[in-house]
């Protein structure tokens, strides 16, 4: 299992995790547009001063900077995915700053924000309670928190699709530790509200969001070879095992494949809370 206080998130989203998201980034915000909209359409509109976490390539950073908010910033470990951020809102024509940086740590300019908001950037820190304190102080007094994050692992059984399959031939492939910070590490609500009770946010909540997302047939080979677990691991063999995972995984995604389409449902949590 993964040591939680040994997770180095740094390293991999500036490394394979942000360069193979970055190569498919297209894919990708084609994939999750479904949640994006759904988190946009959750968070207040009168929100004025907005700071999105784990923004990534700056999807949902930028549009909510389109919407009018005056003041939009994007927080991520990832200087890859925020390089592509800032094209992103230059291409856009909006205004928004972002900062490489941790959330957990970074010292924001306090009571600054209305709205703290995030899409699947908030599962990966390594002291989550310190984390969501430093968020806080960052809000002010009454801002609005709204994170979509994962559900349980058995809700969302294509995300583990590849890596059950590739199993046998990757025998190292690390096993999915929910207790560690990483894509389901906010699947279990009564962890998710002991985190916000601790770190001081009132009023919380969690309610299920389940969202239809798709992809072209032909991008799924792209999507789970660079992507995960098993994206990961396929640098690191060679070119006959590379294939061999290729034509064992590809059939494994065959329910989630209609004319010539892949969809599945995203089962999330949307958290919701208020700065105390």
């Amino acid at each position: 299992m993964t040591d939680k206080n040994t997770y180095d998130g740094a390293a991999r989203w500036n490394g394979p995790s942000g360069n193979a998201w970055i190569e498919a980034q297209s894919v990708m915000d084609a994939l999750y547009q479904p949640l994006a909209d759904v988190l946009i359409d959750a968070v207040p509109r009168t929100a004025t001063t907005v700071l999105d976490v784990g923004c990534g390539t700056g999807g949902t950073t930028v549009t909510m900077a389109g919407r009018g908010a005056a003041r939009t910033t994007g927080v991520d470990i990832s200087e890859p995915m925020l390089t592509a951020a800032r094209k992103r809102a230059e291409q856009a024509g909006v205004d928004v700053t972002f900062i490489r940086a941790d959330a957990q740590e970074h010292e924001f300019e306090p009571a600054s924000y209305d709205l703290v908001m995030s899409r699947f950037g908030v599962m990966f820190f390594n002291d989550p309670v310190r984390a969501f304190t430093n968020l806080r102080h960052a809000a002010a007094p009454g801002a609005t928190l709204k994170a979509l994050v994962w559900r349980d692992i058995e809700d969302n059984p294509f995300m583990t699709t590849a890596e059950r399959a590739a199993a046998p031939l990757l025998p190292d492939l690390p096993p999915r530790d929910p207790e560690a910070p990483g894509q389901f590490a906010f699947a279990d609500q009564g962890k998710v509200r002991r985190i916000l009770d601790e770190s001081g946010w009132s009023g919380v909540t969690l309610e299920p969001v389940d969202v239809t997302c798709t992809m072209p047939e032909s991008e799924l080979v792209g999507y789970f070879s660079r992507l995960g677990p098993v994206g990961l691991a396929l640098p690191h063999v060679d070119e006959a095992t590379r294939a061999k995972v290729v034509d064992v995984v590809r059939p494994a995604f065959d329910p989630y494949v209609k004319e010539r389409e892949v969809a599945f449902t995203a089962a999330c949590w949307m958290v919701a809370g208020r700065a105390a």
